[in-house]
């Protein structure tokens, strides 16, 4: 089972985070199923940006992203090479480091 390593988050995730799950998931998935509140504010419907991460390590392990992620990612705040939408980013078997960005797009969340 892959590990998924979050890097701490002043908000969402202060201390950090280490989730082992399986494969097949979603990014954004696991980590909301892990008490990770990340934005998602098109109900992970690639649409927008504000679930964007960066994978820190384990990148080569994610399937290629479409032209429409790649389009959306250029509107990121802190865009990098190794920059994803985490609705997009279906977990394979290798472990990955994680940073959620300070900020999103997004200027107002939902709860």
């Amino acid at each position: 089972m892959p590990k998924i390593t979050v890097l701490p988050h002043h908000t969402l995730c202060p201390e950090g985070k280490t989730i082992e799950t399986a494969s097949g998931g979603t990014l954004c998935d696991i980590l909301l199923d892990n008490g990770i509140d990340i934005d998602h504010a098109c109900e992970k419907s690639c649409a927008c940006t504000t679930c964007h991460v960066i994978i820190r390590k384990g990148f080569d392990s994610l399937a290629e992203p479409t032209v429409l992620e790649e389009d959306l990612l250029d509107q990121a705040w802190g865009l990098e090479a190794e920059s994803r939408l985490s609705c997009q980013a279906v977990l394979a078997d290798e472990d990955l480091i994680v940073e959620i960005p300070k900020y999103t797009i997004n200027h107002a969340r939902e709860h």
